[in-house]
């Protein structure tokens, strides 16, 4: 959530930068200016009368003290009207407030200078490409057949069990998938992040604290008897650890990184972008979050990017990294990169992570903040990738490792798994 000093300040700015993400923001900008003026007025106007009431309350006292009976209970009377003008004014406050916050949220982040303008993932910009992109001959087939065959993923089971996007895990399948979690968050923590187990469901101030409420509600899966959201990624539950804390500056910054199961509707998805693993309601994925000084934000987003390009090398597979446009970046993000690894069976790139910075918009949101040199506190800036989003990934060594005899596991990850072929 951006804050309205910063708007009025650069009221022009903003919009011009907002117009990268298709937004036009120059008529809500004016509402929350007027709205910000009138809140300010009656904050002004409530501490006079405040004042003005607390000045008479000492004069009665002083007045009964004196046996001026008549005066004090006249002024006693004053009391009373400026009482009732103060309970109004204190209402008309809350009211004003509440319209300025809901006008508040409906503005997206502001993107970085460097967002180039598009309207769709059609106009991302591909920044790099690594690996060499395996030749698996006409005998090539995709993961859904191969997992079927090898009897290590079963989707039609999933259905049975729950519905379809909730596929079931089975022998070696599960090993494999265990061994990714496990190789993941040992990478992680070798960077120097703190693995933490968070709640797989938040509340409604956590879901708010991180942007997905009330921009993205349609897509979480709400428990609705307790009004608590099964998350959709860790980042949710993570960032949240933050909420209404004040960090010290040298404890700059905060690594964390967490597996956990997520859950998205992806109300709207149908086709052959969404078979096998492409797309589920539920999947595992590990996340990396960091809490950083504002200054140095966008060197650790680097370092974040690098990390994660350096799992993807180690796994051999073929990647290249994009640079989201205006259109494609998310609602609370200020710059993204995503990651997306070649299928060569489905002969398609695969989005396997997302890495943003979301600057102060989240941490705004969350009042997390820390205490500065000046001894004044500042609000941080918060970060997080995907450290991977596992379904892509598996599905990618699975199509590009397969050969006549089966499927070959990654070198780095034989020591997870215990075998180093799927016969």
């Amino acid at each position: 959530m951006l804050q309205v000093a910063y708007l009025r300040e650069h009221k022009e700015e903003v919009i011009a930068r907002l117009a990268v993400k298709n937004f036009d923001a120059a008529s809500i900008i004016e509402e929350l200016i007027s709205l910000d003026e009138k809140r300010r007025h009656t904050q002004a106007e409530h501490d006079n009368t405040l004042a003005e009431s607390n000045k008479l309350s000492k004069e009665i006292g002083l007045l009964y003290k004196t046996g001026k009976i008549e005066e004090a209970n006249t002024k006693k009377a004053l009391t009373a009207e400026l009482k009732e003008k103060s309970k109004q004014l204190s209402q008309l406050l809350s009211n004003t407030q509440d319209s300025l916050n809901e006008k508040l949220v409906q503005i997206p982040n502001i993107p970085h200078e460097s967002v180039p303008a598009g309207n769709s993932e059609e106009d991302n910009k591909v920044i790099s490409q690594e690996g060499a992109i395996p030749d698996l001959g006409d005998k090539a087939k995709p993961h859904w057949e191969l997992v079927a065959e090898k009897n290590i993923i079963d989707f039609e089971l999933g259905v049975k069990i729950t519905g379809a996007g909730f596929p079931v895990y089975r022998g070696k399948g599960a090993k494999l998938q265990r061994a990714l979690i496990n190789y993941f968050l040992d990478k992680n923590i070798d960077a120097g992040y703190e693995e933490v187990m968070p709640p797989h469901m938040v509340n409604e101030a956590s879901g708010f604290g991180t942007g997905q409420l009330p921009d993205k509600e349609g897509q979480m899966y709400h428990v609705t008897e307790d009004n608590l959201y099964l998350i959709p990624t860790a980042e949710v539950p993570v960032t949240n650890i933050f909420r209404n804390v004040i960090l010290k500056k040298e404890d700059l910054p905060v690594k964390c990184t967490a597996y956990t199961p997520c859950f998205r509707r992806e109300a709207g998805s149908y086709g052959k972008d969404v078979r096998g693993l492409n797309r589920l309601h539920q999947f595992d994925k590990i996340e990396i979050v960091q809490i950083q000084h504002p200054d140095e934000s966008y060197k650790t987003l680097d370092e974040m990017v690098q990390h994660v390009a350096a799992i993807l090398r180690e796994l051999k597979l073929p990647f290249r990294i994009l640079q989201l446009c205006g259109g494609d970046i998310s609602f609370t993000s200020s710059l993204t990169y995503d990651f997306e690894v070649y299928s060569a069976a489905q002969e398609k790139w695969l989005e396997v992570s997302s890495v943003s910075n979301f600057e102060s918009y989240q941490t705004n949101r969350l009042k997390l903040r820390y205490r500065d040199d000046d001894k004044k506190t500042k609000l941080c800036h918060s970060l997080n990738g995907s450290s991977l989003a596992l379904p892509r990934v598996l599905a990618a060594i699975i199509e590009n490792y397969q050969d006549a005899d089966g499927i070959r596991i990654p070198e780095v990850l034989i020591p997870y798994c215990g075998f180093d072929k799927i016969e």
